[in-house]
């Protein structure tokens, strides 16, 4: 199976090298992507949008014969679920690692913008539950892989029109929440919620990590993905 792999904000196709061996031992075609501005100036960037990313999944997508899985850490879940609802034929499935399918019009989030960019913030500017497994030599490691973003993409809405997407079977691969917990709290998303309910196929699972499992349980990551590729 071709397992299309896109990264979060500030991340680019090497952030999954430590999940690709687990997937190809398992028998599938793992294509890690970087997506369009990733770690270019403002004046390369500026004008691209989260619908730019979308289309280079998309692109992607009409390069395969067979329909794939969509994996999207973080904002990149709103990229393949955008990517989804373009070409809904030629999807197998969509995990999403510690996100949400996003409503129409939805955005990924808002962060500074420094240069007409966004760079990474560093670790020390999230939230304890989402940095707690992340060791002081793992970000040390991981911070010089990280890259700016285009200022447009994390507040750009996502276009989505196509109601086959809630046919696509979904699985959600949760940092710290279990199936009963996340569908709680999901419930009181409002749109958020109304999005995740209207898609016929969909499971929980939950990874027991924080949010960046690809550099603190790679190989649990991966073998959760091959569990949801079936």
């Amino acid at each position: 199976m071709d397992v299309i792999l896109v990264p979060g904000l500030w991340l680019d196709a090497s952030s999954w090298d430590d999940v690709l061996p687990v997937l190809e031992a398992a028998g599938h075609t793992p294509h890690a992507l970087t997506m369009p501005g990733v770690g270019a100036a403002a004046a390369e960037s500026a004008e691209i949008t989260i619908a730019d990313w979308i289309a280079a999944v998309v692109a992607e997508l009409d390069t395969l014969e067979s329909p794939a899985v969509l994996v999207g850490h973080s904002g990149g879940g709103n990229v393949v679920w955008g990517a989804a609802d373009a070409r809904p034929e030629k999807v197998a499935r969509v995990v999403f690692v510690d996100t949400i399918p996003p409503h129409p019009g939805g955005q990924i989030s808002e962060f500074p913008i420094v240069d007409g960019v966004i760079p990474f913030p560093g670790w020390e500017f999230f939230d304890d539950e989402d940095v707690h497994d992340l060791d002081a030599a793992t970000r040390e490691r991981t911070a010089p892989m990280t890259k700016s973003v285009p200022a447009r993409v994390p507040t750009d809405p996502v276009p989505l029109a196509d109601p086959r997407r809630f046919d696509l079977p979904v699985t959600l691969l949760m940092g710290g929440m279990d199936e009963p917990t996340f569908r709680r709290a999901v419930a009181q998303w409002g749109p958020h919620g109304d999005e995740f309910a209207a898609i016929a196929d969909a499971e929980v699972v939950e990874l027991g990590t924080a949010h960046w499992p690809q550099f603190t349980k790679p190989a649990d990551l991966g073998a959760a993905i091959v569990a949801a590729v079936r």
